[in-house]
């Protein structure tokens, strides 16, 4: 078993609640962790015995330039589903979105909502 990682992928997003974040848009940071059986991939090198971390990446790129919601969970409920549908190997999966300039006086350091499954 192993966990793979892609941190910080980068989006500009029109999710939210109030109307300046749906007509403004704000900029989206998303983590997904990924954990499956990769003991073929160590021994191989093959990159048929691995997960193609692009795909991934589209996956939550279609999701995050797709029609805005106005939840943090939800959008990364939609993610999750989403890599669970594309990827049924998955032991475990997490999944964070971030705004890292919410629209809220005070906040300096971001919204983060992270999902889990199982």
């Amino acid at each position: 078993m192993g966990i793979f990682r892609i941190s910080r992928i980068r989006f500009y997003g029109y999710h939210g609640l109030l109307p300046e974040e749906r007509q403004d848009g704000q900029p989206f940071e998303v983590d997904i962790e990924l954990s499956w059986d990769m003991s073929e991939a160590v021994r191989s090198d093959r990159p048929e015995d691995t997960v193609d971390y692009r795909e991934v990446i589209k996956k939550v790129k279609d999701v995050m330039t797709g029609p805005p919601v106005g939840l943090l969970e939800h959008l990364a409920g939609r993610i999750l589903d989403e890599i669970r549908k594309g990827f049924p190997g998955m032991e475990s999966i997490v999944v964070r979105v971030r705004k890292p300039e919410p629209p809220v006086p005070g906040v300096l350091g971001g919204v983060e909502v992270e999902l889990r499954w199982p």
